[in-house]
């Protein structure tokens, strides 16, 4: 009996897809004693079958060929063997101002995502995943950290939410803690692809302070800042448009005024003194080098590409960065097959300009946007072939996401260049409503997460940083608050509630909404304390503004707060009153009482999108040549050597 199991067990076993016990069924076949098999990962009883299975390793099984042949039963039935999860690999994706409507499986029946439906099919599909913030940079510090923004000092207290500058002293304070951080002391090797906009520099051009380096990667490919239409230098500029206006409108007043004053002067119209003329002129040629040195160069100071610390192009080359992008992750996979990695792919896209390869330009019915949405599911797929073809399928635990909800204003002329959020009030910028932080949120991981499941209860892009660090045997840092909660037992199921009681929507550092999902009756409420002003009114969006502000007049403050119950109106379109709701005063009572509960958790930190923290400094723009003469490109040289 045994030769023949020598024979075909290989075979039977991998037909199963069960390869977790194929090493373990060769070493109990070839045992001496084969009633004495190595640790097993199956489960100690089965119930799959029509009756309990004692596990062959237990004390209930006796006799060498009995305790083998139940032994073979349980592992040659898929449903009853689970693949090792200890020291996955984790593929963690993430969007840039992707809508959760854009994506087929959350109802979008026009753009074509069939690679992330077909995650979706084989994993979780999470329905009410939240971000920590409706912006850039404070979504992925808390994504990184497990940790509101504000604790960390990236929410910012003036109108620029995110950083505007790769020159600025602001960023990632190197005391936070990254799941990056973490799985690199667990052995593991970890890299960064794609965005960053963290920051860079603290105190001179080569610190690093910021750097995904100094964050726990060993790798770091891709963009420290993010996509803006001045790297292409088509359409309206996206860094403070406004600013940039009043700023040219009084430099275009000083020009006026001298050359009123010269052609007086020469005119002989009225008298005034050359020393006056020159002395305006000078004053005028330097308040235009002072702001346009900054503005006027975004493309050469933010528009930039760099391998680990060193800049490979300035400015960047869009043509081939989707290339150069799903290159990098993939080697990266193929180098590290047979060792515990961690990938974080942070994409480019969707963002602004929308940067479309001529392959994938006019597919779409939805214009240039829908372009770059399928290219991106594109990459995806790309990403899991890669896992696929290095047989690392069920020994990866792959996540998909958005840094926060589609842009509602972004256009170029009368093309929307931004996201759909569904049935879901606002977008980007709008800390407060769902369409601003509620994303697509998907995991899979086969053999350990059932496939095709669909979880309503309430999640966090926060809550990546704890599931990472658990599984890969790390502990979460006792020494801080850490607002991620576990999401292996509701992904699997032995748990049917959420970790999540309260969560704090914030708009930059100012509380513009808590959620309360109340677990006893699983109704979630939601109350709003401040709502931005729409322009136009009834627009859903702030399209004279370009983006919501967070405070100011460009805000209605709400007592008592808005209250709505997304159990029954997810699209927020009904708020609730005393008149209406009897539970009114009982529940806006206790999510106040929340609120000042969790103030009491927050403690002052140095604010890093502060007005100093914020402004471009000359001496911290990361340059590849001497300042100021900052361009090269060093990929053209690489593939050329290629």
């Amino acid at each position: 009996m045994i030769p023949w199991l020598k024979e075909h067990f290989p075979d039977a076993v991998r037909s199963t897809g069960c390869t977790g016990c194929y090493s373990q069924g060769i070493a109990v076949i070839t045992s001496v004693a084969p009633h004495q098999p190595p640790p097993c990962s199956c489960p100690t009883r089965s119930t799959s079958l029509d009756r309990s299975v004692l596990h062959p390793c237990t004390k209930g099984a006796s006799g060498d060929l009995s305790c083998l042949n139940i032994w073979l039963t349980l592992c040659l039935f898929p449903r009853t063997c689970v693949s090792n999860p200890s020291k996955p690999n984790f593929l963690l994706i993430l969007a840039d101002d992707l809508g959760i409507g854009d994506v087929g499986c959350y109802g979008n029946d026009t753009i074509r995502t069939p690679n992330i439906d077909g995650l979706a099919e084989e994993g979780v599909r999470l329905t009410q995943h939240i971000a920590a913030a409706a912006v850039c940079t404070p979504s992925r510090a808390a994504f990184l950290t497990g940790r509101y923004p504000i604790r960390s000092g990236m929410a910012s207290s003036t109108q620029r939410q995110v950083l505007f500058w790769n020159g600025c002293s602001g960023g990632l304070p190197p005391n936070e803690t990254t799941f990056a951080r973490i799985l690199r002391q667990r052995g593991y090797s970890t890299a960064l692809v794609g965005k960053w906009h963290m920051g860079v520099n603290c105190k001179s051009r080569r610190d690093h302070c910021h750097h995904p380096l100094n964050h726990g990667f060993d790798y770091f490919y891709g963009m420290p800042f993010t996509l803006l239409n001045e790297c292409q230098g088509t359409g309206d500029p996206e860094l403070a448009k406004s600013l940039q206006d009043t700023y040219w409108f009084y430099t275009q007043m000083i020009i006026l005024a001298v050359f009123t004053l010269l052609i007086g002067k020469l005119a002989n119209l009225f008298s005034v003194k050359w020393k006056i003329v020159i002395c305006l002129a000078i004053c005028g040629l330097l308040y235009f080098i002072s702001w346009f040195s900054s503005y006027g160069l975004t493309k050469y100071w933010n528009c930039i590409l760099m391998r680990n610390h060193d800049i490979t192009e300035q400015p960047m080359n869009l043509e081939k960065t989707t290339s150069n992008m799903l290159k990098e992750a993939v080697s990266f996979i193929e180098r590290n097959k047979h060792r515990p990695f961690l990938l974080f792919v942070s994409l480019l896209h969707v963002h602004t300009p929308l940067i479309t390869t001529e392959k994938f330009q006019g597919r779409s019915r939805h214009g240039l946007y829908g372009d770059n949405v399928e290219e991106m599911d594109w990459m995806v797929g790309r990403l899991l072939d890669a896992i696929d073809k290095e047989g690392l399928k069920n020994a990866t635990f792959i996540y998909f996401a958005s840094d926060h909800g589609g842009s509602l204003e972004a256009h170029r002329g009368n093309a929307q260049f931004g996201g759909w959020n569904g049935i879901y009030k606002g977008g980007k910028g709008m800390g407060g409503w769902e369409g601003g932080i509620r994303v697509p949120g998907i995991v899979r991981w086969p053999g350990v997460l059932p496939a095709g499941t669909v979880i309503h209860e309430l999640t966090s892009l926060m809550d990546i940083f704890p599931t990472v660090v658990h599984l890969a045997g790390g502990a979460v840092p006792q020494d801080r608050v850490i607002d991620g909660r576990p999401l292996l037992p509701l992904l699997q199921g032995t748990v049917q509630r959420s970790g999540h009681e309260f969560m704090f929507h914030y708009c930059g550092a100012f509380l513009h909404a808590v959620r309360w999902h109340q677990k006893d009756s699983g109704t979630t409420w939601k109350a709003h304390y401040a709502t931005p002003v729409f322009q136009p009114e009834a627009s859903g969006g702030c399209f004279g503004r370009g983006i919501c502000p967070c405070f100011g007049d460009g805000v209605t403050h709400h007592d008592p707060p808005l209250l709505f119950d997304l159990s029954k109106d997810p699209s927020e379109a009904n708020p609730l009153s005393a008149d209406t709701e009897p539970l009114f005063d009982t529940v806006t009572r206790r999510m106040g009482e929340a609120v000042e509960e969790h103030r009491k958790t927050l403690t002052p930190v140095p604010q890093q999108l502060s007005p100093y923290n914020s402004i471009w400094k000359p001496w911290l723009q990361p340059c590849c040549g001497t300042f100021p003469f900052c361009w090269c490109d060093e990929e053209k040289k690489v593939d050329g050597i290629l």
